[in-house]
């Protein structure tokens, strides 16, 4: 199993650069030239949300990136580090308009990476949340090869 990590900082500027090096690994990973452009939009979508759960919090740590090639099988986990509120609480001191808003823009995008995906896992606590996302994979070469 090799894994490329990659982390940047949380601005909507490096997501551009998350999805071209996803797409890069998934080709490498040997995931089908056919779903290349659903790995880009899935990466950027769970990406920006990232960006925006940090930018919104206030959390300077970085957006982090885990790009698995295992046999027969490509994972990206897009890990945040924003403390996620259990299902139907408020944000503390957020108005009322503000957390409906956020809380539909998160699951709108949940919504597009699940269209895109048929192999997703998302996980969320008060510590941060991750999206694991999976495609097959055809081909055993090795990514560093």
């Amino acid at each position: 199993m090799a894994t490329v990590e990659l982390r940047f900082s949380a601005l909507p500027e490096h997501v551009r650069t998350a999805r071209l090096v996803a797409a890069a690994v998934a080709r490498r990973a040997g995931v089908d030239e056919t779903v290349l452009d659903e790995v880009r939009l899935a990466v950027g979508e769970a990406c920006t949300r990232a960006v925006g759960l940090h930018q919104n919090a206030g959390i300077s740590a970085p957006v982090k990136v885990l790009l698995i090639e295992e046999e027969k099988q490509f994972s990206i986990e897009v890990g945040d580090e924003a403390p996620h509120a259990p299902a139907g609480a408020r944000a503390a001191g957020a108005a009322p308009g503000d957390a409906d808003a956020e809380t539909e823009e998160d699951e709108m995008g949940l919504a597009v990476i699940s269209g895109l995906v048929d192999d997703v896992e998302v996980s969320a606590g008060e510590s941060g949340g991750s999206i694991r996302m999976r495609w097959p994979a055809t081909s055993s070469a090795a990514l560093f090869t």
